[in-house]
């Protein structure tokens, strides 16, 4: 028996977006405001989506049910999967000492923290983005920062912030390429119309990250390796989205941003260094903070070998989200189950489709190809040369899986929700409720794609639910479908330093356990605050001569 989704059951739009914000507001409140763990926010979540899913928009109960269960195994695999090894791959390095050698060699680039902030969060983030997205930057960058004195919520926040800008073209172009494969968009004129929109961001976001770390006037000691920074970064961005397509446009970029920042330190250094690791202003984890460390040099030896584990990871990572090497991988194993009860079951409906189309509800079981399975390999190797034998090997892996298990059941949970979410059609109607805005609708559309992200935790989800939508209502209207398409995606990876996912990520890589409410609530503002200048930006190329020059049609 079929269900055709519903989008304004109660006859309002205005009462039926209010019933389909409740899972959200119930999570978000029990998060940021009463200060509840996160797992048990995300149950709570979970408990309102299924009863709005059910009691408010007819959903059949066990429909809803196994739309929950299939969101709990794309939690683990392969969300909870990547969360978990790269802990795995942390806890080796810092029982052996090697990660301490690592802290000194970043730390004899420069002193910095604000300089180690943009090498770190914002490229070094930006080549794991783009190498393999779905978590992975934050949770390395934030183990990183962590390690190297930052308090908790310096190194938790200021990683989600600077992993903004990559996330459009992260995991080798993955939200883009879907974006034109499931909703017919050019995928050239796509991409290059993205390579328009958020090079100014890139540029925008390394200032960004380090006013919000050091202020205004931190930020402006430093102003010209932030510029240096962020300009490497735009240019190719720019260059390789419009010129080459979206696969390599966020590893290019970060390497060359990488590298001219590093070359630009040999010539520069700041006049004051700042060596404060926690944030300007009130920052509840400053107490945890390390104190700035004198820097030990180490022979050239220890250098390698501190660096190996870590040049091993970005190989793998690299190669895992090789397309050729994945359809490889899932050719040797690669199961998928079809959802009985569920799959082609839930029809999605106009004006989201043209007609009343089946939601496929298959969980694809691609242990080989996820690229936790990657980092996986790569923590066992580098822990073979890091003369660990494979007992001790085995122990640490079984002690990092019971160090993160509450946050691998909010990732479970989470996931849950924001699938129960899609299946029951109540983000569709928090998206209709952004599209219905008329003449404002490049700055709310852009916003829907914010929306969309912070619901999924994924740019590439966000684009799939909400991306022909755009399309639609943005013909409808006598403006670009590329454009709107673009800034779904551009606006999209604003949210993604809100997302519930990447928060958990992100208290995870720095043990700050039981805080993700102290994380939401710093990074609340940055996101908005962000999304709405990418709307506004939007609403420029499409209303105001000359930013209407870069629209293509």
């Amino acid at each position: 028996m079929t269900w055709q989704q519903t989008y304004d059951p109660m006859g309002s739009m205005v009462l039926s977006t209010c019933l389909a914000a409740i899972p959200v507001v119930v999570m978000l409140g029990a998060l940021g405001l009463f200060h509840i763990k996160a797992h048990i926010a995300a149950g709570m979540g979970l408990a309102a989506a299924l009863l709005v899913a059910i009691f408010a928009y007819g959903m059949p109960a066990d429909m809803a049910g196994r739309a929950a269960v299939l969101g709990a195994f794309t939690g683990l695999l392969p969300i909870g999967w990547i969360v978990l090894n790269i802990i795995f791959l942390h806890q080796l390095t810092e029982q052996n000492g090697s990660f301490r050698v690592l802290q000194d060699s970043l730390s004899g680039i420069t002193e910095d923290r604000r300089i180690q902030l943009l090498l770190i969060a914002f490229c070094f983030g930006a080549f794991f983005e783009g190498a393999a997205g779905f978590g992975t930057p934050v949770a390395v960058t934030a183990a990183i920062l962590i390690g190297l004195g930052f308090s908790p919520l310096a190194a938790s926040g200021l990683s989600l912030i600077a992993n903004t800008a990559p996330v459009a073209f992260g995991a080798l172009g993955t939200p883009v390429i879907t974006l034109a494969k499931v909703h017919g968009y050019d995928l050239m004129e796509v991409t290059g119309m993205i390579g328009r929109q958020l090079p100014l961001f890139s540029l925008m976001v390394p200032f960004w990250v380090v006013w919000a770390f050091a202020g205004r006037k931190g930020m402006l000691e430093i102003w010209p390796a932030i510029l240096v920074t962020g300009l490497s970064f735009a240019i190719p961005q720019y260059l390789v989205s419009n010129f080459m397509g979206p696969e390599l446009v966020d590893i290019i970029a970060a390497i060359v941003s990488m590298a001219c920042l590093v070359g630009f330190l040999r010539v520069w250094q700041p006049k004051k260094v700042w060596t404060s690791p926690s944030l300007r202003g009130h920052d509840p984890s400053a107490a945890e903070a390390k104190p700035p460390q004198p820097v030990t040099r180490h022979s050239t030896q220890a250098l390698v070998a501190a660096w190996t584990p870590w040049v091993i990871l970005s190989v793998f990572v690299f190669i895992w989200g090789l397309p050729p090497v994945k359809a490889w991988l899932n050719g040797l194993f690669a199961p998928a189950f079809p959802m009985d009860g569920l799959h082609n079951l839930v029809l999605k409906s106009p004006p989201v489709v043209t007609k009343p189309t089946p939601e496929g509800a298959v969980y694809v079981l691609n242990l080989l190809s996820a690229t936790g399975s990657g980092i996986l390999l790569a923590a066992v190797i580098s822990g073979l040369v890091m003369k660990y034998n494979p007992v001790a090997i085995v122990r640490t892996f079984f002690k990092t899986l019971w160090l993160v298990r509450y946050s691998l059941l909010t990732i479970v949970l989470m996931l849950a929700l924001g699938t129960l979410t899609r299946f029951s059609g109540t983000d569709t109607t928090l998206g209709l409720a952004f599209a219905n805005t008329g003449v404002l609708y490049p700055f709310f559309g852009t916003l829907m794609g914010w929306l969309g992200v912070a619901l999924t935790g994924s740019d590439t989800a966000s684009n799939v639910l909400f991306g022909g939508m755009q399309k639609v209502a943005a013909e409808q209207l006598g403006l670009s479908g590329n454009l709107m398409g673009a800034a779904n995606s551009a606006g999209g990876v604003m949210g993604k330093m809100i997302d519930a996912q990447s928060i958990v990520v992100a208290s995870t890589a720095t043990r700050w356990f039981d805080h993700e409410g102290d994380i939401l609530r710093y990074v609340f503002f940055h996101s908005i605050a962000l999304a709405c200048l990418v709307g506004l930006y939007v609403t420029m190329q499409a209303y105001v001569w000359p930013f209407t020059l870069m629209v293509v049609r």
